[in-house]
């Protein structure tokens, strides 16, 4: 497994935490809404965070998308 999807897999289950969602639900979502490819896109820059910034960003980006 690349590092880049070892990353998307951490978000992803520290976003269904924060989120209390499934990770089927939580799945969709990023998928729906491109958030892997933001995350595997921004890679050299995000993997640097927190996870509670992480999450804050995540946040934003599907705000910016009007998707939550």
């Amino acid at each position: 497994m690349s590092k880049e999807m070892e990353f998307a897999v951490f978000c992803l289950e520290n976003y269904k935490a924060y989120k209390n969602m499934t990770g089927k639900e939580v799945s969709l979502l990023f998928q729906k809404h491109g958030v892997f490819d933001y995350l595997r896109e921004f890679y050299d820059v995000l993997h640097t965070t927190g996870y509670q910034y992480l999450n804050q960003d995540i946040d934003f980006y599907l705000s910016a998308r009007n998707a939550i």
